[in-house]
């Protein structure tokens, strides 16, 4: 499994709206892609408007590939795109260890 982690900057004044787009989207449109297997949200508290998301993927190339070359991405970055302050960060990470 690989985990896509994306550092997004908004306007602190947006979360509500940003958190309801955040999900939608997620739920609606990157669910529909192949190799995905989940996702997880979570707000900074030291820094309004950072949030950090994890999606699960199968494969890199679920990601990369699969749902970076499709119109679902259009679709995500037309839900979400409009709050980002700063283009998100977006880094690839594979498990080495893990304990309950």
């Amino acid at each position: 499994m690989i985990l896509e982690h994306a550092d997004l900057r908004i306007d602190p004044a947006q979360a509500t709206a940003f958190e309801a787009a955040i999900q939608r989207g997620a739920d609606t449109v990157i669910a529909q892609a192949n190799g995905f297997r989940g996702y997880k949200v979570n707000r900074s508290l030291e820094s309004p408007g950072r949030y950090v998301l994890t999606i699960y993927w199968a494969t890199l190339e679920d990601h990369t590939v699969g749902f970076r070359q499709s119109e679902l991405f259009t679709q995500w970055r037309a839900i979400v795109g409009p709050f980002f302050v700063q283009p998100p960060v977006v880094e690839h990470f594979e498990l080495v260890c893990m304990s309950a």
